[in-house]
């Protein structure tokens, strides 16, 4: 086998061999890297609260954080923004009724607003909620918990102009006073104060929760994270919902297992496919990031903890933590990191390995998008752009490829001259390529440059929000989504519905998209030297109409990208090889008459 194609085959190889494990085959190839992970019956026992703040001969302390048992009935201020609508809950302050206004569950118009945020008592709970943790001379009651019942101090409606307060007064001559505020796009503001109008000096831990009761509906893709994402000091962490269970709260204790001091910046929360719910304590300040998981009524915890305060009489104190719930848009998310000093905050967003890649492709393709307004097109003009930075590899690389089309004829002539001398027929080849400076590993740089790019765009179409329900044109109306025509109702032209998007099914009977796809692999196939050994031949043969139908389940998008990058890769190939002398043959390996077979050279001979 010679070098060429030795190197070719095992990047193509590569590349399949990924494509077809890790985002097809994953869960059935490889079980037992991908658990799955069964939804938990909810228990209907209280869960655990995060622990108390140690305080001066004062024994720790519980706060109820969390519960499957739904709050006590009270009533509701409503939320309405630009953005989101739902409403507040005065049993404990929750903030757990949320959807997004401008996100549907389907491409439908008409479909349900996707909601982020469910009470206790519907199905999968999801919630903040905030508090504060009793230290000495004080019990748990003295303290505001999830089901305290606050009262509103004028204003009831929470929109992007208008905050609300609530208040709750104790015994001892504490008052507490919660300020709920928000802006045009995904960011609360939730100030606590404690006034001390008591004897004595009180020490309290304030604290904010994001807590989800058993697991949620993940996507399932295994390319995006789905489960705690966090900052702490600088450094970035993910924990997905299975790992969890390293952050068990042993049954009968309050104390948390996953505890990560931080004292300049950082940021907790949850992260889905394309919605999060993110606490972002005040930056510059020392706090305490936690995970917690409570067994024993399947419970995901993210917690921010606050230093202990001590408020001596007649003197206040407050804290402000923030609240990110909506959608991972990248300008949004952005405009916070930057303005608001969130810092990292872009890194909840799930970039990948090839994050060096994949920040500036989207960046790119984020502006094409806003400039061209189709986001199909944006994906065909990022495409021509990648093609004209590796063009001058590339140049080099068909250069290289079409001497080694014309050194094609002598190189059967070797290989039957040899026989079964392979050591032989190898010395003569490289005699060859070295009488004719031709570098037969040269011709797969533009594979090995694509791999990267190919995963850095297959991650940025798969994982940003961008190109959800992104429409190209026709029956291309969800760019993250795969191609739904299909092959068995002739695309569209039949009385009757295609298979399922995604199914087996749709699979077999192809949509217009891939056969494009497996067309231009295939056209693009044939400007290569065709391999001299047979089996080789006919992998190759079969590659392109493989990868066909392997990629019919990836999103749309993907394929628009990679059909755009085949054609434009064949006309520069074609061109360049054209004007070196060698002609391609769709039906053949190389125009009769082009190139003249020419002898092998004296020291090839000899040797």
């Amino acid at each position: 086998m010679d070098d060429q194609n030795k190197n070719l085959l095992l990047a193509t190889a590569l590349s399949f061999m990924v494509i077809l494990a890790w985002f097809v085959g994953g869960p059935i190839l490889f079980p037992q890297w991908f658990p799955e992970v069964p939804v938990a019956q909810q228990a209907a026992a209280p869960a655990t609260a995060p622990e108390a703040p140690a305080a001066p001969s004062t024994a720790e302390a519980a706060a109820t954080a969390a519960s499957n048992e739904p709050a006590p009935e009270a009533p509701r201020l409503a939320i309405d923004t630009p953005k989101l609508s739902g409403s507040l809950s005065l049993a404990g302050g929750r903030i757990d009724d949320l959807s997004l206004k401008g996100y549907r569950k389907t491409v439908d118009p008409n479909s349900p607003q996707v909601r982020l945020l469910s009470p206790v008592g519907q199905e999968h709970p999801y919630y903040a909620v905030f508090g504060w943790l009793a230290g000495n001379g004080l019990e748990p009651a003295d303290v505001p918990d999830a089901k305290t019942q606050w009262s509103v101090v004028g204003n009831a409606n929470l929109t992007s102009d208008t905050p609300v307060t609530l208040q709750w007064k104790n015994t001892k001559g504490l008052t507490f006073t919660r300020t709920v505020s928000i802006d045009a796009d995904f960011m609360f503001t939730i100030t606590d104060k404690v006034d001390n109008a008591g004897s004595a000096e009180a020490r309290l831990a304030p604290y904010g929760i994001v807590a989800r009761h058993g697991l949620p509906k993940l996507q399932n893709t295994y390319i995006v994270h789905e489960g705690l994402v966090r900052r702490t000091d600088g450094t970035f962490g993910e924990v997905d919902y299975a790992d969890f269970a390293d952050f068990a709260v042993p049954e009968g204790e309050a104390l948390p297992t996953d505890k990560q001091a931080a004292t300049t910046d950082g940021w907790i929360g949850f992260t889905d496919h394309y919605w999060m719910a993110t606490l972002v304590p005040e930056q510059g300040k020392p706090w305490t990031s936690i995970a917690k998981y409570v067994p024993q009524n399947n419970i995901y915890q993210a917690e921010v903890r606050h230093d202990v305060m001590a408020i001596a009489h007649g003197t206040s104190a407050e804290v402000t933590t923030r609240l990110y719930t909506g959608a991972k848009e990248w300008e949004t998310i952005r405009s916070y990191q930057n303005e608001m000093g969130i810092a990292g905050f872009i890194d909840s967003i799930d970039w990948g390995w090839f994050y060096f890649l994949t920040k500036p492709i989207f960046a790119l393709l984020h502006w094409l998008n806003a400039t061209i307004g189709n986001m199909g097109l944006a994906i065909i003009a990022l495409t021509f752009v990648l093609k004209i930075l590796v063009l001058p590899l590339a140049y080099k690389s068909y250069v290289s490829m079409a001497r080694m089309k014309e050194l094609q004829p002598e190189m059967e002539a070797i290989k039957e001259r040899a026989g079964e001398d392979k050591q032989k027929m190898q010395r003569e080849m490289m005699q060859l390529y070295k009488d004719r400076k031709v570098n037969p590993a040269a011709g797969c740089l533009p594979i090995l440059i694509q791999i990267p790019i190919f995963f850095a765009l297959f991650k940025v179409i798969s994982v940003t929000l961008e190109l959800r329900h992104a429409a190209f044109f026709g029956w291309l109306n969800d760019l993250a989504a795969p191609d739904s025509s299909s092959i068995y109702n002739l695309f569209g032209l039949m009385p009757w519905d295609g298979p399922v998007t995604g199914s087996l099914t749709h699979m077999i009977f192809l949509g217009i998209l891939p056969i494009i796809l497996g067309i231009t692999m295939w056209m693009q196939q044939k400007l290569n030297p065709a391999p001299t050994d047979p089996i080789q031949q006919q992998i190759f043969a079969w590659m392109p109409w493989v990868f066909m139908f392997m990629m019919s389940t990836f999103a749309s998008g993907l394929i628009i990208y990679w059909i755009t990058n085949n054609t434009i890769t064949f006309i520069q190939q074609y061109l360049i090889m054209t004007s070196h002398g060698s002609r391609p043959d769709f039906f053949g390996n190389i125009k009769a008459g082009v190139k003249k077979p020419t002898a092998v050279s004296d020291k090839s001979k000899k040797k």
